[in-house]
């Protein structure tokens, strides 16, 4: 009777513990456990049964065996009592947090055998009399500091000692490279001065002035996008049409010579001027009421005029002997100028003004374009009765710069007007758009460089720029400021360095932004136009036509 009661209080006792307080109040009991209390059952069965005092001495035997067992099934580090873990009502699974964890900390604990030392330990009071895997405190840090200076390069007498990381993202990234491109920065981005600088020394290997090398009083240029009123001969003789004048200055010498003047009323006006593409002894000069005229230069005479108009001529283009008109009626007309009918094809696939007009190198296409945003593309056997080879529409305002590659065959660029604001890259073998950028501002003309793939482009509203891009890419390479108003029209020099432009503040301004062939000086202008090279000297060499 005695061993069943001293056997119901230790169970009892056991039950209620520490140990098993953590444990929910209902499930079955772990493996271990059930092992633990049937091996304690099956001692407290051997024993004799020795009355009260024996069930005293079996109850402390009990309890030891308890307290023995319980050591043995803990987990590793909390032999000594010190750091008794707690299993939560959701498992006994333990994730660690390794930012949390002193690693050496636990390494001594592992090591350690008494609770003396990890009271050492954490009181910074270690006794000598430690078990020998002990490590002594100031060995410690001495160990420490060696370690981190020798692998990770860190001073530990400069820095305190909390717990720091071995990675940190303080530091800046670092700076890319020179060379490098940023594709939205050129596209999104205004960037100063340096940046343009840097990058379009990065373009080209050249200096390109920013201010023009002289400057002519233009008085009397009419502001009208769909006329073409500038063109540079091949013998260095530049003409320009003044209302109803047309003036011709020589770069070379500078003189200026009044070669006719309109008759009519207020209204007449020159529409537009072309020179022959060989010799340069020959005008083209499209008139207000229609009719094109044709001059010798030398002579200052009129050879003939030629109908085919109904309403004024506001473009020009040749092709040999082959001079191609464009009206205000939308038509095209080719004239013949070596026989009395000179007309020998009427072209109609414009529903409105045409305003820009161009031949290719080889004389087989000819490009119109006109102020319904069609560009056409004829053949040069096209007859009257026939069509244009394309007929394209990706623009969305009049299509007035048109300029062929001299790099490329079959390459042509145009540019729209303000609704547009694209220069657009055509393949006029195929009909394809190559390429379209979108310039911010209306497109008024288009010039190659001969020399390099490089194009130019006027514009108008809101900067009155020029633009010098890089061809294929169309990285911008240079923007050139000067005119107060849109520069409407571009001619090219005959040696191909410079560029002047005729913009709507009544001014024409010379541009050195074409590198000359094999870094040769600039040649026919004479070296007076590069002798000032300050912009006070350019300034003072404005002059004027009339």
């Amino acid at each position: 009777m005695t061993s069943t009661v001293v056997e119901y209080e230790n169970l009892l006792s056991t039950t209620f513990s520490d140990a098993n307080t953590s444990r929910p109040a209902s499930g079955a009991l772990p493996r271990w456990k059930r092992k633990q209390m049937q091996s304690l059952a099956a001692s407290r069965s051997q024993q004799p049964e020795n009355g009260p005092s024996g069930g005293n001495g079996n109850k402390d035997i009990g309890s030891s065996s308890v307290q023995s067992s319980a050591e043995i099934r803990q987990p590793l580090g909390s032999h000594n009592g010190q750091h008794q873990r707690t299993c939560s009502n959701g498992g006994d699974r333990f994730i660690p947090n390794r930012a949390a964890m002193d690693l050496e900390m636990s390494a001594h604990n592992l090591r350690s055998d008494s609770s003396s030392d990890l009271e050492g330990m954490a009181g910074d009071s270690e006794s000598e009399g430690s078990v020998s895997g002990t490590v002594i405190s100031g060995d410690k840090e001495e160990y420490k500091s060696a370690l981190s200076s020798g692998i990770l390069g860190i001073d530990e007498g400069s820095r305190s000692s909390a717990s720091h990381r071995i990675l940190s993202f303080k530091e800046k990234a670092p700076a890319p490279k020179g060379d490098t491109v940023n594709n939205l920065k050129i596209l999104y981005s205004s960037s100063g001065s340096s940046s343009k600088s840097s990058q379009s020394a990065k373009l080209v290997n050249r200096q390109i002035p920013s201010a023009p090398s002289r400057i002519l009083d233009a008085p009397d240029l009419l502001d009208d996008y769909y006329l073409n009123l500038l063109s540079w001969s091949d013998t260095n003789v530049l003409a320009v049409a003044l209302a109803q004048t047309v003036y011709l200055w020589n770069a070379g010498t500078g003189n200026i010579q009044e070669l006719c003047t309109l008759e009519g009323g207020s209204d007449s006006h020159v529409s537009s001027v072309s020179w022959v593409q060989e010799g340069g002894a020959h005008l083209a000069v499209g008139t207000s009421a229609g009719t094109t005229q044709l001059w010798d230069v030398q002579s200052c005479k009129q050879l003939r005029s030629m109908d085919g108009h109904s309403e004024r001529v506001g473009a020009l283009s040749w092709n040999r002997h082959i001079l191609s008109t464009g009206g205000r009626d939308s038509i095209v007309v080719n004239h013949d100028v070596r026989v009395a009918r000179h007309n020998v094809a009427t072209l109609s696939s414009h529903s409105q003004e045409i305003c820009g007009l161009a031949w290719s190198p080889d004389g087989m296409v000819l490009a119109s374009g006109g102020n319904d945003n069609t560009l056409c593309l004829w053949d040069a056997a096209t007859s009257s009765t026939s069509s244009p080879r394309y007929t394209l529409t990706d623009h969305q305002a009049a299509v007035k710069a048109l300029a062929w590659s001299p790099h490329e065959r079959n390459l042509l660029a145009t540019g729209g007007g303000t609704a547009d604001r694209c220069i657009k890259f055509w393949n006029s073998q195929t009909g394809a758009l190559l390429n379209s950028i979108d310039t911010g501002s209306q497109v008024c003309a288009l010039q190659w460089n001969p020399h390099e793939k490089e194009i130019l482009s006027s514009h108008g509203f809101a900067r009155n720029q020029l633009c010098l891009w890089k061809y294929p890419t169309m990285a911008k390479i240079k923007e050139l400021e000067g005119h107060t108003a849109r520069v409407l029209h571009m001619a090219s020099s005959p040696d191909g360095c410079s560029v002047v432009t005729a913009a709507a503040d009544e001014t024409l301004r010379f541009w050195d932004v074409f590198a000359p062939p094999g870094g040769k000086t600039a040649g026919k202008r004479g070296s007076s136009d590069s002798s000032g090279s300050t912009k006070s000297k350019k300034l003072s060499k404005t002059m004027h036509i009339r």
